[in-house]
């Protein structure tokens, strides 16, 4: 693995590993360390890599696996946003080193890429506050390059099998300097509304009715979009407007005679 001129120049650091449980881990070991940020760790594989909610995450070699260990890249409560920043990022790269999927590439709320409607990349972010208030974040990425799961909840697919047959180490370099685009755009939650804005435009299923299911159960309606703090928009049956900090979202399901949820004018 490598880094871009770019990310070089920024001050980033590079830590490129074989096997390991989970680079997320990884970093956070570094960190209580007291290493220094912003860092890069990278593996072959993982045996122990995981996605939102603990779910487990398929981590054979030949894919992308990478954390990013950051130190004070904001107040806390917006460190969530870099979930936007990285999904960003990620389209970046991916487009720039294969420009023939750019068109099928598309973000779905609130931290995976799309391509051809199927999940090639997904996000993990994770953060810590210390005992003198100092922030840390650790943002875990994992691209399929050249395979992908098969018995998961949303379709998924790798960049392989969809034209583009791009190592792990070539999407890496592309990345790190893509990111400190993204961050710097970012601006320490400062610029979000431009981050939102260029997200907004990107994204997968904004008009169409779609469920939401997160630990309180599930809602139906139509997205709308994101709010200004980044929370999904949804539109119910009766038209009043709900927004949703966290869940995940998939097309809407028929179920008996159940219109589609949403306005119909």
């Amino acid at each position: 693995m490598r880094l871009d001129a770019i990310a070089v120049a920024a001050g980033v650091r590079l830590e490129a590993l074989g096997t390991v449980g989970s680079t997320n881990r990884e970093a956070r070991l570094r960190a209580r360390r007291g290493e220094g940020a912003p860092l890069w760790i990278t593996a072959v594989a993982q045996s122990e890599g995981r996605g939102r909610m603990a779910r487990s995450w398929s981590s054979p070699p030949g894919n992308l696996y990478a954390s990013l260990l950051l130190r004070e890249p904001s107040s806390f409560p917006r460190a969530p946003e870099l979930a936007f920043v990285t999904a960003l990022a990620l389209r970046d790269a991916i487009g720039a080193e294969a420009p023939v999927l750019l068109r099928q590439l598309a973000l779905k709320w609130p931290n995976d890429v799309l391509v051809g409607g199927k999940k090639c990349a997904g996000i993990l972010i994770e953060g810590d506050v210390g005992a003198d208030q100092s922030v840390t974040v650790i943002i875990g990425v994992g691209v399929n390059c050249a395979s992908h799961p098969e018995d998961v909840a949303f379709p998924a697919a790798d960049l392989a099998d969809c034209g583009a047959a791009l190592a792990p180490e070539q999407l890496f370099r592309r990345l790190s300097a893509t990111m400190c685009t993204r961050i710097a755009q970012w601006d320490r939650g400062r610029g979000f509304s431009d981050t939102r804005g260029d997200w907004i435009n990107a994204a997968h299923g904004i008009g169409d009715a779609v469920t939401v299911r997160n630990g309180s159960g599930e809602k139906h309606g139509r997205f709308v979009g994101l709010d200004p703090a980044g929370r999904l928009v949804l539109e119910l049956c009766d038209g009043a407007i709900e927004k949703i900090a966290a869940g995940d979202v998939f097309p809407f399901e028929f179920r008996g005679d159940r219109s589609v949820p949403g306005r119909t004018d």
